[in-house]
């Protein structure tokens, strides 16, 4: 639990999600990414409840949420499908607009959000993610090697499932510490590390991880192709923060690849590993409180 929320259950289409919520004004719905759940927001969104209406769902496949099977296609854990679960929570919350804050794979899922659904989105914020067609095209090397579980992840099952199952515990503390400027598990609460751990530890939900993406290194992927081919553009004001020693700072410039998606884009960077809201809160909570008050 998330200290001063709630949480319950909805049922949004053909998945129930698990979502806590607190405060009171403007909608604002924080989404999580992998390998994580509600439970990395913990240390900011009580400070952003002080100013809105803070619902935190578990994402499909994630945390106390539905994890379904998979398809062929790697549609049920595209972002596309992920964004329209979030209009079905909307809808069962009976919210017409919200802004929508993501991180790693719910980053994805905010920004498919923003440009599948426009009239349901006030402002969008982004952590630590650029565009999963852009991140493919700017792989080398070095990046690969940082990155490597987005080739790993996305190989076809039961591989990635089998080798992470062997030692799900193992593997999460490796991939947690290896990705924080620290490079250990300070930042992580008890909570949060037991809720990671169990989490990798569930059949079901371990290969929703990989499907997740699966669909990355697929659908996602060609759904970008296509949406940059077509000149498709957020509209909604966005503000994008990464980490200094995260994954986008490795693209060289990671403003300018969402500059070409987001005409209304602001942008900054703080000194922090992958896990921005547990390794640096007090940055996140000053970058996006202004933006989302304005």
């Amino acid at each position: 639990m998330i200290t001063g929320f709630d949480q319950s259950y909805v049922q949004c289409g053909d998945v129930r999600l698990s979502v806590h919520r607190a405060g009171h004004g403007t909608p604002l719905i924080l989404l999580h990414g992998y390998p994580q759940n509600h439970h990395c927001w913990e240390k900011v969104a009580p400070t952003l409840a002080e100013d809105f209406d803070v619902i935190v769902p578990d994402l499909r496949g994630y945390g106390d949420s539905d994890a379904p099977q998979d398809d062929a296609e790697h549609s049920v854990y595209a972002k596309r499908q992920m964004a329209a679960d979030i209009i079905k929570l909307m809808d069962a919350l009976q919210l017409p607009k919200a802004h929508v804050l993501g991180h790693d794979r719910g980053g994805r899922v905010a920004y498919r959000f923003a440009l599948d659904h426009p009239d349901r989105l006030l402002k969008l914020g982004i952590i630590e993610i650029v565009p999963t067609g852009d991140f493919w095209a700017h792989w080398d090397a070095n990046l690969a090697m940082k990155a490597y579980h987005w080739t790993f992840l996305a190989q076809p099952a039961p591989l990635p499932e089998r080798m992470i199952g062997a030692d799900p515990e193992a593997y999460i503390d490796w991939t947690l510490s290896a990705w924080t400027l620290a490079k250990d598990l300070s930042a992580f609460s008890d909570a949060a590390l037991e809720s990671y751990r169990a989490q990798a530890a569930d059949d079901a939900h371990l290969h929703a991880m990989c499907a997740d993406y699966r669909a990355g290194a697929t659908y996602d992927k060609a759904l970008d192709e296509a949406d940059r081919a077509a000149g498709r553009q957020i509209t909604a004001p966005m503000h994008f923060l990464w980490a200094e020693d995260g994954f986008p700072a490795q693209t060289g410039d990671p403003a300018k690849l969402w500059r070409d998606w987001a005409p209304q884009l602001t942008h900054g960077s703080c000194v922090s590993g992958h896990f921005a809201m547990e390794e640096n809160p007090q940055a996140v909570c000053d970058a996006f409180l202004p933006f989302f008050r304005d």
